[in-house]
């Protein structure tokens, strides 16, 4: 395989954890973001070996998309992550625990057989969920979670916090990967808090994509170098101005080649070299 100019240069071997795809892109022309082909590009210029995908957000369930996703995967250095949604609020205000009390799972909600299904489905490696914009899973899903063990990653930031992150998922029995350090967009003190986090559970994980801030980078790759894992957050970034945040970094080259590979596949092991 022809190795990209910027592999060459920076010397790591680099896997992206932080990749979104857009289902439909096999159904129209053209080289739009999101698309399998701009992003197997983008991804080898950028000297990226492997990369985590998964679905972008959509009114309904996502099984056709998680599946489509595993479709486009075949062939491309892409693993895929089954996206999953759910009944509960993630507000943690008075309103939102009231309606949870009563929340219940309909078709469009991710259940706890789709969970194993997709577990043994050797096509995803884990799972995607951004409760603000689909939902908590129920109970009886993080049950089903906690039996497969596959890793979760799951946005964190304004609208589902590092408060929501602990009361909700750190406790599970998942390795949980926070993207944005918990602190989408651009909130350092959410950030400083989710690293905080990193010393109380030993299943959580950050992603770097979004962060764009040197310091909480530089604090989270120093005290926790191996909870650390790349994330570019393309299509919405690219791929090489991501990793040259990391290269730039005042850290040691250890923790840095932690972050591009050795991370992301002890938690995942597809991503392993």
């Amino acid at each position: 395989m022809v190795r990209s100019m910027l592999e060459l240069e920076h010397g790591f071997r680099v896997v992206d954890t932080h990749v979104r795809l857009e289902p439909e892109a096999d159904q129209r022309s053209g080289d739009g973001p999101g698309t399998p082909e701009r992003l197997e590009r983008e991804m080898h210029q950028a000297g990226i070996v492997r990369s985590l995908v998964y679905p972008s957000a959509r009114e309904g369930s996502y099984l056709k998309a998680n599946n489509a996703i595993a479709r486009m995967s075949v062939g491309r250095p892409f693993v895929a992550l089954a996206r999953l949604s759910g009944p509960r609020d993630p507000d943690s205000g008075t309103g939102a625990r009231l309606r949870n009390l009563t929340a219940s799972r309909n078709e469009d909600h991710t259940a706890p057989g789709e969970i194993e299904q997709f577990a043994y489905d050797d096509r995803f490696v884990g799972f995607k969920l951004h409760p603000a914009k689909d939902g908590l899973p129920d109970e009886a899903v993080i049950d089903a979670l906690e039996s497969v063990g596959l890793p979760v990653l799951v946005h964190g930031g304004e609208e589902f916090g590092p408060k929501a992150i602990e009361r909700t998922l750190a406790t599970a029995d998942v390795p949980t990967i926070v993207a944005h350090f918990g602190g989408y967009p651009l909130d350092r003190e959410r950030m400083d808090r989710t690293i905080d986090l990193l010393g109380a559970y030993d299943d959580l994980y950050l992603d770097t994509s979004f962060v764009r801030f040197r310091e909480p980078l530089e604090r989270a790759l120093r005290e926790h170098p191996d909870r650390i894992l790349f994330g570019s957050g393309a299509p919405s970034a690219h791929p090489s101005v991501a990793i040259m945040e990391i290269l730039t970094l005042d850290v040691p080259e250890d923790a840095m080649r932690k972050a591009f590979s050795n991370n992301p596949g002890r938690v995942i092991d597809a991503l392993a070299p």
